[in-house]
């Protein structure tokens, strides 16, 4: 490309893109700045300092029993479901080219609560929900999730799939799931209500390292891919014919790529329950920041921890009353949403 310098490693010749590294490199500084804060704040309050030195091996048994044990747990797993949130939406709103389309949106992560809340509400009962009980909740959550894109992309498929059909459907099939949400809270018994309305409002507490370690593995994993993927995600992004001109199976790219933003946007909510907004507000952050022709992968990652990790700091320490992380993230992400709509409406009026 004219005016970028060029480097090329072996049979692979890539663009040096200084600035986009650069603010990658510090969105990645802090994301570990808010963990190590995340970290320290607490009843028994550990510098940051003290925390990045216990973190690289260092401290008293005391303090890395704190640190370590207690909330690194908790710190590793908003910043891990971050990632994937980020990822996740940056994938939907890349194929369906439209800033409005994420998970949380679509329905993906309605039906994911779905089938934890079913579970949770109605336990073993029935051979349907005996089935899920025999998973537990986070891979009910994930099994839920999975089948509710599938089924969305199923009734989008007419001899291929358009982003704007898969929109409007999504949006159909998370009112469904949401008003089936509510339907189970209403005629549930109080105390499994209670236990749900946690689970619903995307609460960090109890994290652990039974939690963090499925996480860590399904992110990177499917993040790997998707970032490797993203080679293809940038052909997509210049249209459905151009794609076809540059010799790029559409459909077969198209389902890969959803399919990895539906597995993370699964595990996430699997892993914490749904986080509202982050899947929606994080790529066009990191969009502005980049100043990319579309969402990118990694920094929409990188923001969507940042995110993450920030309102659990809020949530958790900075109010009178300690919050789920996902209230949070709703109340800062819903102006946002406003403000892409409003956009939005300014640029179809002119």
């Amino acid at each position: 490309m004219p005016g970028r310098p060029a480097f090329r490693v072996g049979r692979i010749s890539l663009v040096r893109r200084t600035t986009m590294a650069t603010i990658t490199v510090l969105l990645l500084a802090a994301a570990f700045l808010l963990l190590c804060i995340n970290i320290g704040r607490g009843e028994f309050p550990v510098p940051i300092p003290t925390v990045a030195e216990i973190l690289f091996g260092g401290g008293t048994k005391v303090e890395r029993f704190i640190v370590m044990d207690l909330r690194l747990p908790r710190g590793l797993t908003a910043l891990l479901t971050g990632v994937a949130l980020g990822i996740a939406g940056a994938i939907t709103q890349s194929i369906l080219r439209n800033p409005l389309a994420s998970p949380d949106i679509l329905g993906i992560t309605a039906g994911a609560s779905a089938a934890a809340v079913t579970l949770i509400v109605v336990g073993g009962g029935g051979a349907f929900v005996g089935a899920l009980a025999a998973l537990g909740i986070p891979l009910a959550a994930l099994v839920g999730g999975i089948v509710t894109a599938l089924v969305i992309y199923l009734l989008a498929w007419r001899g291929g799939v358009q982003g704007y059909r898969i929109v409007l459907i999504g949006i159909g099939a998370n009112a469904m799931l949401v008003a089936l949400i509510q339907w189970l809270l209403i005629s549930a018994d109080i105390n499994d209500v209670a236990r749900a309305q946690v689970w619903l409002n995307g609460s960090l507490n109890g994290s652990d390292w039974a939690q963090v370690w499925p996480v860590a593995i399904g992110v990177a994993v499917v993040g790997t891919a998707a970032v490797i993927a993203s080679f293809t995600l940038g052909v997509l992004r210049l249209g459905d014919d151009n794609a076809r001109a540059l010799g790029v199976r559409l459909q077969t790219g198209q389902a890969v790529l959803l399919l990895a933003a539906v597995g993370l946007a699964a595990i996430a909510t699997a892993a914490v329950g749904p986080i509202g907004f982050v899947a929606l507000a994080a790529p066009q952050l990191a969009l502005r920041l980049l100043r990319t022709p579309g969402p990118p992968i990694i920094a929409s990652g990188l923001m969507g921890a940042i995110l993450v990790l920030g309102s659990d700091i809020i949530g958790r320490t900075m109010l009178p009353v300690e919050l789920p992380v996902g209230v949070v993230t709703s109340a800062l992400g819903g102006p946002f949403l406003i403000y892409l709509l409003i956009r939005n409406n300014r640029k179809v009026t002119a």
